[in-house]
């Protein structure tokens, strides 16, 4: 089984920096319109094959529907040339992740426990629309500046009010944690709408796809918790589908 799976890790990063032209599903208008029909995407047969044949397909359509939304969407000149890669790693949880490199490319990560885990295109475009949203929309650099406000604000009270070394760098370490996780929410939820619309564009059913959220623990509505609600969550998709199909975005 780990054999195949690193197979299919190849054979990903392989296709990473490919922009293939978009595939659009049989009868979907494009772009969005109040005539857009989508049809959920089948499941995909539980096994390591099916599911490296959907994911492979899936990167495929989303990849060029993403970079062309960001450089569409970017409001600062960021790069728009993504690659998708998969950690192959035994025991990890499902998860995916996006980061950038050290020269700005951004990259959109995979643990093949996600990819089994998904059980249908949909979710795993969905889930990569998601991702791509947060670097289209400068969620990590405002977390980081987020994180220094954080550290700045509570590291100078701590001082103010005579804290030694130690309770000043105790304060900025939780004052970083705590910015960084204040807007997280908003930005999760920010990235749940637009990575909607990005999967709307490029023909799968986000809905569908959102769906993923009720096989995963609900992360309720803590208050330094970095997820929203599963209801918070499928209500923004809701609301994005809502917007294309009245054609108020495309």
């Amino acid at each position: 089984m780990m054999r195949t799976w690193q197979a299919v890790a190849a054979v990903v990063l392989v296709l990473a920096g490919c922009v293939a032209a978009p595939v659009p599903q049989p009868g979907v208008p494009q772009p969005g319109g109040p005539d857009v029909i989508i049809t959920p995407a089948p499941d995909t047969p539980a096994n390591a094959s099916a599911s490296a044949r959907t994911f492979v397909s899936v990167v495929s359509r989303m990849e060029p529907a993403v970079e062309r939304e960001c450089l569409q969407r970017r409001t600062q000149p960021i790069n728009c040339d993504f690659q998708f890669v998969v950690d192959d790693r035994a025991g990890l949880e499902p998860n995916a992740f996006q980061t950038v490199d050290p020269s700005g490319r951004p990259i959109i990560g995979f643990t093949l426990s996600l990819i089994g885990e998904a059980r249908n295109a949909d979710e795993l475009a969905f889930v990569i629309g998601h991702e791509a949203s947060h670097h289209i929309l400068g969620h990590i650099s405002r977390k980081t500046g987020a994180a220094t406000v954080g550290a700045v604000i509570l590291g100078g009270l701590a001082s103010a009010y005579g804290g030694d070394p130690e309770a000043i760098r105790t304060a900025q370490d939780f004052g970083a944690q705590f910015g960084a996780r204040y807007y997280s929410k908003d930005w999760e939820l920010e990235a749940d709408y637009l990575g909607a619309i990005i999967t709307l564009n490029a023909g799968f059913d986000p809905e569908h796809g959102a769906l993923f959220f009720a096989r995963i623990p609900d992360p309720g509505d803590k208050i330094l918790g970095t997820h929203p609600s599963r209801s918070a969550r499928m209500g923004q998709v809701a609301r994005a589908v809502a917007d294309y199909r009245a054609g108020r975005v495309r």
